[in-house]
């Protein structure tokens, strides 16, 4: 076989049978938090619903407080409950 086709024959097969190669990518993160790797999603997207700034109780206004139903007696709420307890 000449020299000629025993290159290129050397080329083509070099390039099958050539190995892959794969690296290792380093992780982003910077602590064990998966919250880090989200900064601006999930639930720490909004920040005045957490629970430190929370507000005040809800007072409603008091035509709406004053036409509100009156509660039910004990009576009625175990009367209520065994009805629907059948």
């Amino acid at each position: 076989m000449s020299s000629f086709l025993k290159n290129l024959k050397d080329k083509v097969t070099k390039d099958k049978d050539a190995q892959k190669e794969y690296s290792i990518q380093p992780h982003p993160a910077k602590t064990n938090d998966p919250a880090d790797l989200q900064p601006h999603g999930g639930l720490n997207s909004n920040h005045q619903a957490d629970a430190f700034h929370a507000r005040d109780p809800h007072v409603p206004a008091p035509h709406i407080a004053n036409n509100l139903p009156e509660p039910a007696s004990r009576e009625e709420l175990r009367a209520r409950q065994a009805e629907l307890n059948k």
